[in-house]
């Protein structure tokens, strides 16, 4: 009987890497544990067997799928600790973006984070309380070029945190989100070839700028998710916690 005994959960984007680790580590902690990620293939099915777990899969900007996660109440109860993970990201200079590029990075990471809470928030209401973890990043604190969709739509999800830990602080809902650094993930793909390099090479090349003198892992953020879902911690209200070895520091 872990800290998470008795709660249920929903993981978005949790086929691999981030996604992955904290659907592994809430179930460890006692949870039930839904998973989704947008491909409902293998790798999805692996990690809702390895958390004994569900798997709905599904695009979360297509309303349907929003509403089929919602009307998992109807099966297992209502979610009360939610960890919106699903990310989408691609790298280009800002005079060559695409524009409707641009706008799925936003619609994935931003505007189907908040439909995904507005969707499930009836639920956590009628069990008295609930915890959202928000997965932004330190790009969203800090930008980066060749990433201002990406940028923009984390740091629209640290405002999210904010706005809506404040909001629904007294109906015993908290919402706080995380930051993470790099991050050794399947995500670094995008990176190294936006770089024209190799995996191993921008993985040297972020580990060189950050002080603690490498990238983080999954199970890190995984770590800090897991406390954020708990119910003891309850004044952690509309925070961002940085996971990032110390390359950025106080600015959110």
């Amino acid at each position: 009987m872990g800290p998470l005994h008795g709660r249920r959960a929903l993981v978005t984007g949790a086929a691999q890497g981030i996604g992955a680790a904290i659907a592994r580590r809430l179930a460890a902690d006692g949870a039930a544990v839904v998973v989704n990620d947008v491909a409902d293939g293998e790798a999805l099915a692996e990690v809702a067997a390895a958390v004994g777990g569900r798997a709905v899969g599904g695009d979360l900007c297509d309303p349907a799928v929003v509403a089929a996660l919602a009307d998992e109440e109807r099966t297992g109860g209502p979610v009360d600790v939610l960890v919106c993970n699903a990310a989408y990201m691609t790298m280009a200079p800002m005079v060559a973006d695409d524009e409707d590029d641009w706008w799925r990075v936003v619609d994935t990471n931003l505007v189907a984070t908040f439909l995904l809470i507005q969707a499930l928030l009836p639920g956590m209401r009628r069990v008295g309380g609930g915890n959202v973890v928000v997965i932004a990043s330190e790009w969203g604190v800090t930008g980066w070029p060749g990433a201002t969709a990406y940028a923009a739509s984390k740091a629209g999800l640290i405002a999210l945190t904010k706005t809506l830990g404040r909001e629904l602080a007294r109906e015993h809902v908290t919402v706080n989100a995380i930051a993470p650094g790099v991050v050794d993930t399947p995500q670094l793909r995008v990176d190294a070839d936006a770089a024209g390099t190799t995996l191993e090479e921008i993985r040297r090349r972020y580990a060189r700028d950050i002080p603690a003198g490498r990238i983080g892992r999954p199970e890190e953020v995984a770590a800090a998710a897991a406390l954020l879902a708990r119910n003891d911690v309850g004044a952690l209200v509309g925070q961002t916690l940085q996971i990032n070895g110390g390359s950025t520091r106080c600015r959110v």
